[in-house]
């Protein structure tokens, strides 16, 4: 890929999780938030169409968390890549997902819309 290409997908993905002019800063002049912006950027700038994110938040504070999951959601709305969001977040899942999918013991206990379960009733499922 010609470099003006490469560095143009680095600045819009930057870009999309609102980054923008972060490029030159290293690793540790970043916050948790900022870094887990950074691990999404990279792997969007390869234009995927399936993202695994597998507990991407679960080192962050509430606040910061609370923000990256309202950020996903609307970058999920722009590029409309398919995101697998793994989180033991009962709240999280519910929040972000159209489709929550439950395991208990490897199992699939519960594949249902979003909208249609209950954090009461997930509750219920997995400690049976």
């Amino acid at each position: 890929m010609p470099r003006a290409e490469r560095d143009a997908r680095v600045q819009d993905a930057l870009r999309q999780v609102g980054l923008d002019g972060y490029g030159p800063r290293r690793p540790h002049e970043l916050s948790g938030g900022q870094r887990q912006r950074v691990a999404l950027a990279r792997a969007l700038v390869t234009r995927p169409g399936l993202l695994l994110l597998d507990e991407p938040f679960s080192a962050l504070d509430h606040a910061t968390r609370t923000t990256l999951a309202d950020e996903l959601l609307t970058l999920w709305r722009q590029t409309g890549v398919t995101v697998v969001f793994v989180t033991h977040q009962l709240e999280e899942a519910l929040h972000l997902g159209q489709r929550v999918v439950a395991l208990r013991g490897g199992q699939v206990a519960l594949d249902a819309p979003a909208a249609q379960t209950s954090v009461d009733d997930l509750k219920r499922l997995l400690n049976e």
